[in-house]
């Protein structure tokens, strides 16, 4: 179970069976601790060691396990019109499945995350826990007897499913080192881009060819599928739980009640206030007292919006004005996802030649160094409504509003990474609250748009709908750099954000 160790002279050795076990004396309070940590910097149990080949497939099995939640939103869309025809109810109405399921992982992070964040407990169990309970509460939803039942489930199975939407990001970041993570963090973005795109897809077909049930039968098996994949093959990132479960499994051995993990210190005197205040007190006073987070969660949760007004938009350019059939509306979204894909080759590009340099000795580097693919990003989303709104017309191939709406993608994967990136390093002590703050604010605007945007095509027709919104992207387009530029200035005057870079 131990490893002999590289002694350093603060290094006491607590020895069982012949070995030892590195730690180091400290006083805490008055009391004497004997500090677990790594077994030297080439300990294989740091998830920084395990080899690139190790790496790459944890990172395969969070986006999978990503795209398997966000496709549950919009591969409802698919079979909106069953839903519309067998409980009798409004487009509003059923809607709300895609509304309800989108406010549920708005919410569910502020609830759950915190547990992926808790050193006795880690990312693991809470993955698979809360993907277990998503494919049971997705029956309800297959068997609903009416409207109702189907729209409580459909919150409850977002709400259930959101951990991973969260703390996705922080599971890349605890096996990658600091100059990479941003290409791990990039391709999860682009995952969960692909996932909703994927669902009108997915879905599409399914309703056409059956009925609208299926498409959630579909859903219960992609997620179970990965249920299955994860239980065998999902390791452990979070370099706390790694590091508590030694020590806890060294005083077993041992006998010494003095062996102590950096996480047991940090949680023995923690106490329910301090935990409620860091996962529901703290992510609202962030996102509303510091204007750098403000102004940037505003703009996400446009993007976010407008990513999720394309599921109402779509079907009235392809199937209304072009007469695509449910399926091959589906296909339409694949526009969507090859914009995604292509922006990553000059992102990764620039991450390289540029972004990597910029790092010190440290592996710091000035958070306003994260920003300028978004402030190429947001000329992306204008160029994207205009193209794609005064294309959509019968006189012009419908190529060329797929070709429109391509830009979108471009522009959410350069504006997401960009800013997320530049959140969590100008507010690093906060992170975690940061990017919840940012989930619940993006997610739910994002919730609401669908709701609204069938009338606001069919009333003000596709040209002057997207034109709008448009308008409403133009408005944002400074805000990237004028963050590069006195960014650092409004860190500066700030009692959160980082002063030291």
């Amino acid at each position: 179970m131990a490893r002999p160790t590289h002694k350093h002279n603060d290094d006491s050795l607590a020895s069982f069976d012949g070995q030892t076990v590195s730690t180091i004396s400290v006083k805490e309070k008055g009391a004497d601790f004997e500090l677990v940590s790594w077994y030297g910097d080439d300990d294989p149990a740091n998830p920084q060691n395990w080899s690139t080949a190790k790496k790459v497939f944890v990172t395969f099995l969070i986006c999978f396990l990503t795209v398997s939640i966000y496709i549950g939103s919009a591969i409802y869309t698919g079979g909106e019109q069953g839903v519309m025809e067998k409980f009798h109810v409004s487009q509003t109405v059923a809607t709300l499945g895609l509304t309800l399921f989108v406010l549920g992982y708005a919410i569910g992070p502020m609830f759950l995350a915190p547990l992926a964040e808790a050193p006795p407990i880690g990312r693991k169990p809470v993955y698979l826990v809360t993907l277990f309970i998503f494919v049971v509460l997705n029956f309800p939803v297959i068997y609903a007897p009416n409207i109702a039942t189907l729209l409580v489930f459909r919150f409850l199975t977002g709400f259930i499913g959101s951990p991973v939407l969260a703390t996705g990001g922080a599971s890349l970041a605890d096996i990658w080192p600091r100059k990479k993570v941003a290409y791990a963090i990039g391709i999860w973005g682009v995952a969960a881009v692909c996932g909703p795109v994927l669902g009108p897809l997915v879905g599409g077909f399914a309703a056409q060819h059956e009925t609208w049930r299926w498409t959630i039968w579909e859903l219960v098996w992609l997620s179970g599928f990965c249920l299955i994949l994860l239980i065998f093959t999902l390791p452990e990132t979070s370099a706390n739980t790694i590091l508590y479960k030694r020590a806890k499994r060294l005083r077993k051995l041992i006998g010494n009640p003095n062996l102590k993990s950096q996480a047991d210190l940090a949680t023995e005197n923690m106490q329910l206030k301090d935990v409620v205040s860091a996962s529901f007190y703290r992510p609202f006073q962030l996102c509303f007292s510091q204007p750098i987070l403000l102004v940037t969660n505003a703009y996400l949760a446009l993007v976010y919006a407008l990513l999720f007004t394309w599921f109402e938009a779509f079907p009235i350019v392809f199937t209304e004005i072009y007469h695509f059939n449910l399926g091959e509306n589906g296909l339409a979204f694949l526009c969507i996802m090859v914009g995604a894909i292509i922006i990553m080759v000059p992102y990764c590009v620039w991450l390289y030649m540029v972004q990597e340099k910029q790092f010190d000795e440290q592996g710091n580097i000035a958070p306003e160094n994260r920003l300028p693919p978004a402030i190429v990003g947001s000329f992306f989303i204008p160029i994207c409504m205009f193209a794609f709104g005064w294309s959509s017309r019968e006189s012009v191939h419908w190529i060329v509003p797929m070709i429109g709406a391509a830009f979108f993608p471009m522009g959410a994967v350069l504006l997401f990474n960009a800013i997320l990136n530049y959140q969590a390093d100008a507010y690093p002590e906060y992170v975690g609250s940061v990017l919840a703050g940012n989930d619940l604010i993006r997610c739910s605007v994002g919730s609401v748009f669908p709701l609204f945007a069938p009338h606001m095509f069919h009333q003000l027709g596709v040209d002057w709908a997207s034109s709008l919104l448009g308008f409403l992207a133009i408005a944002f387009v400074p805000i990237p750099y004028l963050l590069y530029k006195y960014g650092n200035q409004i860190r500066m005057s700030s009692n959160y954000a980082r002063h030291d870079i």
